[in-house]
């Protein structure tokens, strides 16, 4: 069985499909699914979808791209949300250089506050980092000297001084179909060097779908194909990487129930 540990299920690409999409990634194998918050306004969105869809849970938080539309959000909120039990972690947030949509000072703030409302509540802070190597690194370092908390390193592109930087802080690193690109050797090699025990799997769908389905939407269903290149990647056998991909997201994401035997 597979986790997909990082997806968008209220973006209009998969929510129309809802049954499809849920009927297509149990068919794959995928068991789990994490629909992962961009605007906390958008809360009972998500909690609906999680409510409604027996095999789906939700984070709550604030996308570093919207960070100026919620600049003033408190680790008091992002806390009372999190308590709902389907809700497994706080994020996505960050700092994203790439497309600077919100002001810098501001996106910092916002990853600080997720930040203590993941060491409040004990879940884990779903990280999105892109083009912001050097400050996201200082960012964790800097926090989590005043407290640990736990965290991963979602949909994993950036570079392996962040990588190494992020398993050296109990991080864990997750991928997505990038993994799968032709032009993406040098990431694959910096996950053959990731500890199997920090490693997870995700999509970002409707984002970024794998070989040999690019240029569709992506959906929960297509992590089989990232489990599989991540699987060869590191040497070890597709089952394994399921295995191991599955018993570390329900390590990590401890709200989600343990599989039936």
């Amino acid at each position: 069985m597979l986790i997909d540990t990082h997806c968008h299920l209220d973006f209009p690409e998969l929510a129309a499909d809802m049954a499809g999409v849920r009927a297509r990634a149990r068919a794959a194998g995928v068991a789990r699914m994490i629909t992962i918050s961009t605007r906390v306004k958008k809360y009972d969105v998500y909690r609906a979808i999680a409510e409604e869809n027996e095999d789906v849970w939700f984070s709550i938080g604030t996308h570093p791209h919207q960070a100026h539309e919620e600049p003033d959000v408190s680790v008091g909120e992002l806390v009372a949300m999190a308590s709902h039990p389907r809700c497994v972690a706080i994020g996505e947030a960050g700092l994203d250089y790439h497309y600077d949509k919100s002001p810098r000072d501001v996106a910092e703030r916002v990853f600080r506050t997720h930040i203590a409302a993941a060491r409040e509540t004990g879940l884990p802070l779903v990280i999105h980092a892109r083009d912001a190597d050097a400050d996201t690194a200082a960012i964790l370092r800097d926090e989590m000297g005043k407290g640990r908390f736990k965290a991963l390193l979602h949909c994993f592109t950036a570079s392996r001084m962040l990588a190494e930087t992020g398993v050296e802080l109990g991080l864990s690193v997750s991928f997505s179909g990038v993994i799968t690109f032709k032009n993406s050797a040098d990431l694959r090699e910096i996950a053959r060097d990731v500890p199997l025990d920090r490693l997870l799997v995700e999509t970002d769908a409707p984002f970024l779908a794998p070989t040999p389905h690019r240029g569709k939407p992506n959906q929960p269903a297509y992590v089989a194909e990232t489990a599989r290149v991540l699987a060869d990647t590191k040497g070890v056998s597709f089952d394994q990487m399921a295995s191991a991909t599955t018993a570390n997201a329900l390590r990590l994401f401890d709200k989600l129930p343990e599989f039936s035997a």
